[in-house]
């Protein structure tokens, strides 16, 4: 399987399944049914015996329990990293009040899980048909968000998981890490990261950077804008006040949450702000 059939299949998943579009049923107000929720998927890939997986078990990355692409899967040759964009109505409705999460936000981060679901689905049967094996970390039962070990949510650590998208995306050389811990791409900050762990061999990307922070201007405009006033220049992203306002967003819209506002009306919205 070439990698350009793999990554136009997926294009065209993006761009015509229902899953990606608000259904009528679900609209949180009736203007959004038929709303799409993520561009079209850029694509990065990375050997899976990239030193660099190793190095995200350190304890001053992740951790030890961080798993290795083998450890996902023992015949592991590569690991492809997804970055969906979320669709501008998406970025732009959620910084018209930078206070509260917008509703077509609430929809991205809930209905978007369900698509990101669907589309780990489908890349494992184009993958398995083929004879490859295959692992989508994001929907395997062995992924954890947090650290095993650490049951403090005031600590950095509780917040580690045994797989990070962004860590895999960095690695993959999609980009680099900004202020609010987001993954700052050619196509932005703003949207969501999947990962295919699978024994076909496809050849690496290489990484056009050397420095985790390398697309991030330390602007501080993420820190400004984020109502629980969770990120600062001189300390970068506290995970526990992100959370503790999130989970009010929730409290409100249950089963919906979320915020975003580190990722809209900045200038990686929707671009890598070095390539500017």
């Amino acid at each position: 399987m070439v990698k350009k059939w793999f990554e136009d299949v997926l294009r065209a998943f993006a761009r015509t399944d229902d899953g990606n579009f608000i259904a009528k049923e679900v609209a949180l107000r009736p203007d959004l049914a038929g709303m799409q929720i993520f561009e079209e998927p850029v694509f990065g890939y990375g050997a899976a015996t990239d030193p660099l997986f190793g190095e995200l078990k350190k304890p001053e990355v992740i951790g030890d329990h961080h798993l290795m692409p083998g450890e996902w899967l023992s015949r592991a040759q590569t690991v492809i990293s997804v970055f969906l964009p979320f669709a501008d109505e998406v970025k732009r409705a959620n910084g018209q009040n930078m206070e509260w999460p917008a509703d077509e936000w609430l929809h991205a981060r809930i209905e978007g899980q369900e698509f990101i679901k669907k589309i780990s689905q489908y890349a494992i049967e184009l993958l398995s048909n083929e004879g490859y094996a295959v692992v989508v970390p994001i929907i395997d039962p062995r992924l954890s968000g947090t650290h095993p070990l650490v049951k403090d949510k005031s600590l950095h650590d509780y917040y580690t998981s045994n797989w990070s998208e962004r860590h895999v995306a960095y690695a993959a050389g999609l980009g680099t890490f900004g202020l609010s811990k987001g993954l700052i791409t050619d196509k932005g900050i703003a949207g969501r990261f999947i990962s295919v762990i699978t024994s076909i061999h496809y050849e690496g990307n290489s990484r056009p950077y050397s420095g985790i922070y390398d697309y991030c201007i330390k602007c501080g405009v993420c820190a400004k804008n984020c109502p629980a006033k969770a990120i600062s220049l001189e300390k970068g992203k506290n995970h526990f006040l992100c959370s503790n306002f999130v989970s009010t967003t929730k409290a409100k819209h249950e089963p919906r949450y979320g915020c975003g506002k580190c990722q809209v009306k900045v200038p990686c919205e929707f671009i890598n702000p070095r390539n500017n």
